[in-house]
């Protein structure tokens, strides 16, 4: 067990329980966080077409001198890129922008209503052509998930979600577990909002981990994979440092117990998919 441990998917592929995220990192700040990320032991990196920074992801990979193979990176289709062909396009400017000629996962950003299902099958035909190892969703509810179902041969292999000690989410979590789709977590430590919680405060101090590391080992113990993002190696160090520690189901249950469904994004029943002020959109 360490920061190399991975999960493995409905559909065969492993994935690192701990990936690097990259959200607002740009330019020389990516590329450095993701090259010490390597350094230290990281396989999995998470980033997106929205994010802007997935030339600078490509440069770190290209840096590393890795075999690719020992890489997991995923990668997202944003809203204004979803639709049958345009997502297919949208695929191929990622794998350009990141220097790779695959994925080794691929998602829908978001469920864009009137969209998601035909975005849903260019991925299955990505999948298909081998182009991508695995595909799955990213804020995608239960109805979305059972509407995919209903009209495709293949399933998500994975859902990520917002997931913190603020917002458990533990329906949506329930019919994943039941239909052996992953969950993974963006956000778990609340972009840092939980880690002056009383509760994780006096936890962390019983365990002696910090609190970011207590949030993350409660991740890992209810089987989400989790996307932590620093710019610091201090602080990219102290978040692979999991695996030396297991909290109690006492400690389990009392950091449950913050959930108060408090979001940081908007409910996917509610994004505001075509508002002008979304970053990003074209058009």
């Amino acid at each position: 067990m360490g920061i190399d441990s991975r999960v493995t998917l409905l559909n065969g592929v492993k994935i690192p329980e701990v990936c690097v995220g990259v959200f607002k990192l740009q330019g020389e700040e990516a590329v450095n966080a993701v090259n010490e990320a390597l350094k230290i032991g990281y396989r999995g990196i998470d980033t997106a077409s929205y994010y802007g920074n997935e030339e600078a992801v490509g440069r770190a990979i290209k840096e590393s001198n890795l075999p690719r193979e020992e890489l997991f990176v995923t990668s997202k289709v944003w809203n204004d890129e979803q639709g049958y062909n345009e997502t297919l396009q949208a695929f191929e400017r990622s794998l350009e922008r990141l220097g790779t000629d695959y994925l080794d996962l691929y998602l829908i950003h978001w469920p864009v209503p009137e969209l998601y299902q035909e975005t849903w099958q260019a991925l299955e035909k990505l999948y298909h052509e081998g182009k991508v190892c695995a595909i799955g969703v990213s804020n995608f509810e239960r109805h979305h998930l059972e509407a995919i179902a209903k009209s495709s041969s293949v399933m998500p292999v994975l859902n990520q979600i917002e997931f913190h000690p603020e917002l458990i989410q533990e329906e949506l979590r329930a019919y994943c577990h039941a239909k052996n789709i992953q969950i993974a977590a963006w956000s778990p430590l609340k972009r840092g909002k939980v880690l002056t919680n009383p509760t994780i405060e006096a936890i962390s101090e019983r365990v002696g981990k910090s609190p970011a590391q207590v949030v993350l080992k409660w991740c890992l113990q209810h089987d989400v994979i989790v996307n932590v993002k620093s710019s610091h190696p201090k602080r990219i160090k102290e978040n692979a440092d999991l695996f030396d520690f297991d909290l109690t189901p006492e400690q389990m249950e009392e950091i449950d117990k913050c959930n108060q469904d408090s979001r940081l994004a908007h409910h996917p029943d509610h994004q505001p998919f075509y508002d002008e002020t979304v970053p990003g959109r074209k058009g």
